[in-house]
């Protein structure tokens, strides 16, 4: 059964298989769930020690939060938990805040924490069950607290989404009931294809079928996209995680071609481009001359991503560039990130490192007035701009590949296509 919620212009459904005569309900209501305590993975509720944590609290990660402001949110006030968080190596993934996941805490009858926990990563799936992991943190008597990584097996639920553009990508996915989480997959899987800094037209449409987790009817959080399409500027976008019989899992669009491009066509997420590519007025000598790259515009401390698998070529200082790092690429490619605060820990040059992996952090060394990221992509040593050239594209699945994929893709698609005909339908009705 496909269940149908409209909101303005976004959509959001739940769905399964398709049948051969799929009914389609409609409705406005939200359910409260119960919010059991989640038992750790091969561990009963009977087996489970009897805790006396009457307060469950919970909050989403929003953009900007710190920790700080989270415990805050959760009203935990343990003293040295904070410097615990900062300075203990099993606790140091609390420090990767993504939008969209969950942070919870339980308390005691007096306000005493009993366990904080942060559900840190997507789904997996282990021996045929889908499991979540969390870093959980306790009180340890005297010595403080203690850091464990857990892991539960969960549910998962299978939903659709639609929304248009208005203002903003997160703006169209909030109005659309989709997890932060989600969005940021989004972004992530066609960054190959859209720019999502300077590419977002108003009207600008998107469907979207993802998993969402849950254990024992409570919300765990986002899993995994499943099938992504994106209509930008009149062209269709397309993305289906599909995973080969003995292979690794990827995303591939409607014609079974990676979607994880050679390049990503930038290094930082959701920023503004500060200056582009050619002949420009230097903001500190003050004469005309070439500009070799793109400078993104961005908070000191964002994260800068390398844009493609490489080796480090250079990590260190150079003049105007300040703190830098080259990467070198195949088919005489490198790559060049510059003005950075810091790099990231244990970067060094013959690394091989991955498309994604965190490379360093915006700063303002060197010739900068400020902080940002001066980005360069060079062939054969030449500048070339990063936001024109036509970037390298991954490969093709293989021949005895394209049946199973095509059998995943065409379930997405008769969905996605049940969507758009009642969107058009929503349409003509209001005409």
């Amino acid at each position: 059964m496909l269940a149908l919620a409209m909101f303005g212009t976004a959509a959001a459904l739940a769905v399964v298989k398709p049948s051969d005569a799929p009914v389609i309900e409609y409705t406005q209501e939200r359910l409260a769930l119960p919010m059991p305590f989640p038992e750790p993975l091969g561990q009963s509720a009977e087996a489970a020690p009897e805790v006396n944590a009457p307060w469950l609290a919970e909050t989403r990660i929003r953009r900007g939060d710190t920790l700080a402001v989270l415990l805050q949110r959760l009203q935990v006030h343990e003293e040295g938990l904070q410097a615990f968080l900062v300075q203990n190596k099993a606790a140091r993934s609390i420090y990767k805040l993504y939008p969209g996941r969950s942070l919870q805490a339980a308390l005691d009858d007096e306000g005493r924490l009993v366990w904080l926990r942060y559900h840190h990563t997507t789904s997996s799936v282990e021996d045929g069950v889908t499991v979540a992991k969390w870093l959980e943190v306790r009180p340890d008597g005297d010595n403080g607290f203690v850091a464990t990584e857990e892991v539960q097996a969960v549910d998962a639920q299978v939903r659709i989404a639609e929304g248009e553009i208005e203002s903003s990508l997160f703006g169209a996915t909030d109005k659309a009931g989709i997890p932060d989480a989600i969005t940021m997959q989004m972004a992530d899987i066609l960054a190959s294809k859209i720019d999502f800094m300077k590419d977002l037209r108003k009207g600008d449409r998107f469907r979207v079928i993802y998993e969402t987790l849950s254990h024992e009817g409570r919300d765990s959080g986002a899993g995994r996209i499943l099938a992504l399409e994106f209509l930008n500027k009149g062209d269709s976008y397309q993305a289906v995680w599909f995973q080969p019989e003995g292979g690794t899992g990827a995303y591939y669009d409607f014609e079974g071609k990676g979607l994880k491009g050679a390049f990503l066509r930038t290094a930082l997420k959701f920023s503004r481009i500060s200056s582009t590519f050619g002949m420009r007025k230097h903001p500190i000598h003050g004469r005309w001359t070439g500009h070799k790259g793109v400078d993104y515009a961005a908070p000191a401390g964002t994260p800068i991503h390398a844009t493609a698998d490489g080796t480090v070529h250079f990590v260190g200082v150079q003049r105007g560039y300040g703190n830098v790092v080259i990467l070198s690429h195949a088919g005489n490619h490198t790559t060049l990130y510059a003005h950075q605060s810091r790099f990231a820990k244990g970067l060094r040059k013959g690394q091989k490192v991955s498309q994604g992996q965190l490379i360093g952090y915006v700063g303002a060394t060197g010739w900068a007035t400020g902080p940002h990221l001066h980005y360069e992509f060079r062939v054969a040593g030449k500048p070339v701009d990063p936001l024109s050239v036509k970037l390298p594209v991954a490969k093709i699945l293989e021949k005895n590949q394209q049946p199973a994929f095509e059998a995943v893709m065409a379930q997405y698609r008769e969905q996605f296509e049940l969507v758009a005909a009642r969107h058009d339908a929503t349409l003509l009705a209001s005409q």
